[in-house]
């Protein structure tokens, strides 16, 4: 059964695309008509593109990987934060900093100097600065929040990047594309959806077609990390993870060929000791 239906999708507007004149004609096989000099997106196309994405995205999430949502425009920030951190998945609302994916390590010195401010404000570190110190300290720390505060639990690169405006957020999907990491988007009839990996044609404009199509992938994502922890769950219940299995059979493994060289060794003793005695 499909996640989404043609009338859900008409009745958010997900079918209106840009002016003819705006036009990527890379968008053709996606639109259905044109209609007072507007291009009419294909809905039935959607539909399927959506259920598509949606499975990727619930196969990654029943993995234990991360999906970074990216969506700095400023109808789908507050849509994007609220559905992200339903499933606690990472997301980039403000400017996309530079390198974030292709310089991640510096990305990450960034947020662990959040840590480091926090930790001074508890280990009383604090009153032993001026005014002055604490102020440009505060400062520094809100703007790293404010910019990289949704990304702090991101550990290691993003297992897939999932974006609002394929225009809009082209050095995000330029990073990705470089360092192998599958794109998914709502690509509007103006963009080009060549560096996309999952397409969803749809309206990227209007807050009800993103909160829609957000809010599907989402509820995939949701399922797939209620199925990874039925699994772990099974898994308990039948005695022990495969993991602890095959950590138990490789040390059972050293003990046997511990055991073993034990063995030749006294062998190899007694051997010399016959030696000794017959000479």
């Amino acid at each position: 059964m499909s996640r989404t239906n043609f009338e859900e999708l008409l009745e958010a507007g997900s079918h209106f695309g840009h002016l003819r004149r705006k036009w990527n004609p890379a968008m053709a096989p996606y639109i259905f008509m044109e209609r007072n000099g507007i291009h009419i997106i294909d809905l039935h196309k959607t539909v399927a593109k959506i259920d598509e994405a949606a499975e990727a995205l619930k196969e990654l999430a029943k993995a234990g990987k991360k999906v970074l949502f990216v969506a700095t425009k400023k109808q789908a920030k507050e849509i994007v934060a609220e559905k992200a951190d339903s499933v606690n998945m990472p997301y980039v609302i403000e400017r996309w900093p530079g390198g974030m994916l292709t310089n991640f390590p510096t990305i990450r010195k960034a947020v662990k100097k959040m840590a480091t401010i926090d930790r001074l404000t508890k280990d009383g570190t604090y009153d032993n600065l001026s005014k002055r110190e604490v102020l440009q300290i505060s400062r520094q720390r809100a703007k790293l929040e404010k910019n990289l505060g949704s990304i702090a639990d991101l550990t290691r690169l993003p297992s897939a990047l999932f974006v609002v405006d394929v225009m809009k957020e082209d050095i995000a999907i330029r990073e990705a594309n470089r360092l192998g990491i599958p794109v998914f988007a709502i690509v509007d009839t103006n963009s080009n959806p060549k560096n996309v990996d999952y397409i969803i044609p749809a309206n990227d404009d209007a807050t009800k077609s993103i909160e829609l199509i957000i809010g599907k992938c989402c509820e995939a994502i949701k399922e797939g990390l209620e199925e990874r922890k039925a699994e772990k769950i099974d898994m308990e219940a039948a005695g022990e993870a495969p993991a602890a299995k095959g950590k138990r059979k490789a040390t059972r493994a050293r003990l046997d060929k511990a055991e073993q060289e034990a063995l030749n060794a006294s062998k190899a003793a007694a051997y010399l000791s016959e030696d000794e005695e017959e000479a």
